[in-house]
């Protein structure tokens, strides 16, 4: 029987030369290194050295996030990943009504430079790479980020990392806007401008299909509507007056990695080659690093299962080789309970053990892009790109991506897909070990990591005393600079919002000034 590929066409029981008649290995395959990029971005990919092992991590708050942060540097992860609360995401306060009973449950709650002090106490911010999974409010907290590096004397033109900052993917599936699309993308062009200036290592944006594909998205739709966005953002640059060559080779992406391993691998090949055409094609871009899409994965946590938990060890070592084989620059590899609960620290240490025994046990870092050639990968890559590049065209026709937004299209299209994979799910057609086949009759007891209903009155505290020892009258004094920033057209936000940080204004308080300004988003129905 054939089986269909996540993205829809079918994938044959068997391959061979004729499956890629007419195909151009120069110009479809070329050179590791070089473009069209199909082999990966660095001609000698892992055999020098290998991915980013980067653990994405935060919970409560910002002491315990801390220890948690310690303990992976202690067991060798290479750059840290912050994961935020809610309230932080949306731009509330912890103390603020709309935030009560989220306060640290789904990352760490950053109420102020206080808070972010102590997330990195005793950590050297100028030897770290450090991610910050963080959109709507992305200036803030990398602002918060470089205060808290100049406290410890390090130069910002040191700092290395990367600020997720991409809200046009939480229209799409995500749900953590704040502002319009509009003040959303000038927002996404001050940082750009921003870092340009001051913080040049910095990686200004990473471009997220995960979400995307968490929500339903198959491989197809997940990088073309990711790459969609990123046009999105660029043509913002360069309309605000930037030149490709300045930004674009900051810019960075960030995918899932399912377990179907052959399809993900062409996914990934056929994105970087997609990004290189469009980059040198439509945008003029001359520097090679502007060409380059460079990408981290997270493997798929929304395939992770609570019923015999012990069995997403599996999947997870499956997910993480097909990022790898896929040519990936960082990855983080989910821990096999965070179906049930927050990670405890021995399943987070056994998730990077994980990306340790595939770096160093294996032969996979011994060769630079091992399926080269293959008739069913290089097939397949063929196969998602053409349906990648129709999806770009129909959201080109409905006049880019905020357009295509704001008429509801990918968001219907996720869910037509999510919709037939639960159907598929529930009928028995997509077996889902555990689930749905080869389950127990009484699942084994477990005992998670819970968070201590405690956090949120300490924040609340935290705040109170932060209020009423600052300077109110420098705090109401920068946000007045920033909404008048923010009124007009011109100014980079960026700098007085600096300001107001220093100043102790909480996260809360400055998205509120920006609100005041810009007003906030409010959904469209999908058609």
């Amino acid at each position: 029987m054939t089986r269909s590929t996540e993205s829809g066409p079918p994938i044959q029981p068997v391959y061979g030369p004729g499956d890629l008649a007419g195909w151009d290995p120069a110009a479809q395959l070329g050179e590791p290194g070089a473009y069209p990029y199909t082999r990966g971005v660095y001609p000698t990919m892992y055999t020098g050295r290998p991915w980013t092992m980067r653990q994405y991590a935060g919970f409560g708050t910002a002491a315990e996030s801390n220890a948690r942060y310690r303990q992976l540097i202690a067991h060798g992860t290479h750059g840290l990943s912050v994961a935020f609360d809610l309230p932080t995401q949306m731009g509330h306060d912890s103390d603020a009504p709309i935030a009560s009973g989220e306060v640290g449950k789904v990352g760490v709650a950053i109420d102020s430079v206080e808070d972010m002090r102590v997330l990195f106490d005793g950590i050297p911010l100028g030897e770290v790479s450090t991610s910050m999974t963080i959109n709507a409010p992305a200036a803030l907290l990398l602002l918060l980020y470089r205060l808290v590096a100049e406290e410890q004397g390090v130069d910002p033109a040191r700092l290395t990392g990367t600020v997720q900052n991409d809200v046009l993917k939480e229209y799409i599936a995500r749900g953590t806007y704040i502002f319009p699309p509009k003040p959303s993308l000038r927002l996404t062009a001050d940082i750009f401008r921003y870092c340009g200036a001051e913080m040049p290592r910095w990686n200004t944006i990473s471009i997220s299909g995960y979400h995307m594909a968490e929500a339903g998205a198959s491989p197809a739709q997940e990088i073309a509507f990711t790459l969609a966005d990123g046009i999105e953002y660029v043509r913002t640059a360069v309309t605000a007056g930037m030149d490709v060559d300045a930004f674009a080779p900051r810019l960075s992406f960030f995918f899932v990695s399912r377990t179907t391993l052959l399809e993900e691998v062409a996914k990934f090949r056929a994105a970087r080659r997609i990004w290189a055409r469009v980059m040198r094609e439509e945008f003029g871009a001359r520097d090679p690093k502007s060409l380059m899409l460079r990408f981290h994965t997270q493997t798929a946590g929304v395939q992770l299962t609570a019923q015999q938990p012990e069995v997403n060890l599996v999947r997870v070592a499956v997910q993480g080789l097909a990022a790898v084989f896929g040519g990936t620059q960082s990855l983080h590899t989910n821990s096999y309970d965070e179906a049930i609960a927050l990670p405890t620290d021995k399943a987070a240490r056994l998730a990077l053990r994980t990306q340790q025994v595939l770096a160093y046990e294996t032969d996979v870092t011994a060769t630079v892009d091992p399926f080269a050639g293959s008739y069913v990968v290089e097939s397949l890559t063929d196969v998602v790109e053409e349906a990648a590049v129709d999806l770009m065209r129909r959201i080109e026709d409905l006049g880019g991506a905020v357009a295509a937004i704001e008429h509801g299209f990918q968001k219907a299209e996720i869910e037509r897909n999510a919709y037939r994979i639960a159907q598929e799910t529930d009928s028995g057609e997509r077996v889902v070990v555990g689930v749905n086949r080869f389950r127990l009759a009484e699942e084994e007891p477990y005992e998670p990591l819970r968070v201590d209903p405690g956090i949120e009155a300490r924040q609340r505290e935290r705040l109170a005393r932060l209020r009423s020892e600052r300077d109110g009258r420098a705090v109401e004094a920068a946000l007045s600079a920033l909404r008048k920033a923010a009124e007009g057209t011109s100014d980079n936000v960026l700098y007085p919002m600096k300001d107001a940080l220093r100043a102790r204004a909480t996260v809360g308080e400055v998205c509120g000034a920006l609100r005041e300004v810009w007003g906030s988003y409010v959904p469209t129905e999908a058609f």
